[in-house]
């Protein structure tokens, strides 16, 4: 795997060229991010030194879902590459390494086997017509599962329904602390459970707790959505993420350009508790979208469908 980006840092840091040029790139990452125009001198030095750094490990280093100084990583990769942040069309790289790499943060199938055997499983048995109800058997077996679902579940549901709105920030922060912090054997379960009824697509749909992470009293557009996720780092990593890994393909097989679906579904979640957080649409199936719309777009419509149609209709998803 290519080394972390903290660690492509500080061996960069420590050498004096690749220090200077490294320094230019942060002053062109913060122009962007407090949306200074450049004028075209600047630009052109912020182009040479994203160039100069070709043979350094820092332009080709990544950053991993469950690392603890995430944030921090992906600041580094974003600063290297801050010419791709233009508009949404061009986050087509990753800042994530390939899951297929994260051997370490693999589920131990076999434990998870012992434990359900040496359970009591007759609590299981009568979950067979609702999987959704066995997949949270299932995660209360695991003293962690529990614990961060818990955890999100009672931070999402606080001021629901009532006059004070939920905090959603904090419900959306609980929500990837779960999905990043529970081996996907557990969270895949809960939120990919196979439906055959109502009640069971009800619980399913109801699994990040929409009424606080989802939805908002009126549908904003889809830009505005794309906005507040650009301006966050971690959402603007999941969404390229999410291009990179579910960009839809007609010709293949499995309807994905990268032939990988299963990269797809991890990239899927990992956009639940970003401001660009989609969900299932009804009881009755498995569509999903955002909450928003493309209505009164003007002359940006087509961008917005883009950004809509990405999750409604992606046949990769």
């Amino acid at each position: 795997p290519r080394s972390d980006c903290i660690a492509a840092e500080q061996q960069c840091l420590s050498d004096s060229t690749c220090n200077a040029t490294y320094r230019i790139l942060e002053n062109c990452a913060l122009a962007k991010t407090r949306l200074l125009p450049l004028d075209h001198d600047s630009r052109v030095r912020c182009l040479n030194a994203e160039l100069d750094l070709r043979n350094s490990s820092l332009l080709h280093c990544r950053c991993h879902r469950r690392m603890k100084r995430q944030e921090h990583c992906l600041r580094i990769f974003w600063t290297v590459h801050s010419s791709m942040t233009d508009g949404y069309v061009n986050l087509e790289t990753s800042p994530y390494e390939n899951p297929a790499n994260e051997e370490h943060w693999k589920t131990d199938y076999n434990k998870l086997a012992a434990l359900l055997s040496g359970k009591d499983c007759s609590q299981l048995a009568g979950d067979a017509t609702n999987p959704c109800l066995k997949a949270t058997h299932v995660c209360n077996l695991s003293k962690k599962c529990v614990r961060l679902r818990t955890d999100y579940a009672s931070i999402c549901t606080r001021g629901v329904g009532s006059e004070d709105t939920c905090d959603r920030r904090k419900c959306h922060r609980g929500l990837r602390n779960f999905f990043e912090k529970v081996p996907e054997d557990f969270t895949k379960r809960i939120l990919f459970c196979p439906c055959q009824d109502e009640l069971c697509g009800e619980r399913r749909r109801k699994t990040i707790v929409p009424d606080c992470s989802f939805q908002h009293n009126t549908k904003p557009n889809c830009l505005w959505l794309l906005d507040s996720c650009l301006e966050d780092r971690i959402c603007k990593s999941r969404l390229a993420d999410f291009q990179q890994n579910c960009q839809p393909a007609d010709m293949s097989r499995d309807g994905c350009s990268q032939h990988n679906h299963a990269v797809c579904l991890q990239a899927y979640m990992g956009m639940i508790g970003t401001p660009m957080t989609p969900n299932y649409v009804s009881n009755s199936s498995v569509d999903i979208s955002l909450w928003c719309t493309c209505e009164s777009s003007g002359n940006q419509k087509e961008k917005c469908d883009q950004i809509l149609r990405m999750f409604e209709s992606n046949k990769c998803l």
